[in-house]
C-alpha cells in the first residue's frame, strides 16, 4: 500500500489514534464486564474441564447463564457465551496449543504491522480510521484469552426461522469494521495509483 502521501504521521494524529484504540478497549472491555455480571453467574461446584469438548462435540461453558437480555424479539438479543475460538467461532474445535499459537501470532503480526505502516503515514484516510479499530479488537480479545482462557461474547443476532449470527462482542465488530475500512482503502489506493499513472502518461507525451 504506497502513494504519494507517504510521510510520518504527526504527533495530534498518533495522539488521536491511541485515544480512540483506548476508548474502544474501554468500550469492548467494559461491556463484557456488564455481561459476566447480569448475564452470567459463577457454576455452583467444580467448573468443567476448560474448552475442552466432549464426546459429542459440546463444550460446557466455564460460568452459568443466566435469562438473555431481549432487544427485539425474534431478531437481537444479549446473552452470555464463551468463545474459545476465533472471532465468531473460528476454530473453536482446535486443540488449547494451536488456539494460542494462532492467536498470539495473528493478534501480535497485526498490530505491529497495521502500527509501523500507520506511524510511518501509509495509507489514506481510511487506512488511519480502520488501525484503532483492529488494533482494539485484537487486544480486547487478547485480554480475554489472558486472564479467562476464553472469549467473553454476548450480542446474538437471529431471524425467526432459527437462522443466526454466531454470537459476538464489541472487539470483533471493531475487528470487522476495521477490516472494511483497510479494503475500502485498498481499492480507493488502487484508483489513486491509476490516476497518477495516467497523469504521468500525459505529462509524457506533453
Amino acid at each position: 500500500m504506497t502513494h504519494a502521501a507517504d510521510t510520518r504521521r504527526t504527533n495530534k494524529a498518533l495522539l488521536l489514534a491511541l485515544l480512540a484504540t483506548a476508548t474502544l478497549v474501554g468500550a469492548d472491555l467494559g461491556s463484557k464486564s456488564w455481561a459476566l455480571s447480569e448475564l452470567s453467574e459463577a457454576r455452583v461446584g467444580e467448573p468443567p474441564p476448560l474448552c475442552e469438548s466432549d464426546d459429542l462435540g459440546r463444550i460446557s461453558f466455564q460460568r452459568a447463564r443466566k435469562p438473555p437480555v431481549v432487544l427485539v424479539d425474534d431478531y437481537l438479543e444479549l446473552r452470555y457465551a464463551e468463545n474459545c475460538g476465533a472471532a465468531f467461532g473460528l476454530m473453536r474445535g482446535s486443540s488449547a496449543v494451536a488456539r494460542s499459537a494462532v492467536f498470539g501470532v495473528a493478534a501480535l503480526g497485526a498490530v505491529i504491522f497495521l502500527g509501523l505502516m500507520f506511524v510511518r503515514g501509509r495509507g489514506g484516510r481510511a487506512f488511519a480510521a480502520a488501525v484503532p479499530f483492529v488494533i482494539s479488537g485484537a487486544a480486547g480479545n487478547i485480554h480475554d484469552r489472558l486472564r479467562y482462557g476464553y472469549v467473553v461474547d454476548f450480542v446474538r443476532f437471529h431471524l425467526p426461522s432459527g437462522w443466526e449470527w454466531p454470537t459476538f462482542n464489541v472487539a470483533d465488530a471493531a475487528i470487522v469494521v476495521g477490516v472494511g475500512l483497510l479494503l475500502i482503502d485498498g481499492m480507493l489506493d488502487t484508483k489513486r495509483q491509476k490516476r497518477a499513472e495516467a497523469q504521468a502518461k500525459v505529462r509524457d507525451k506533453a
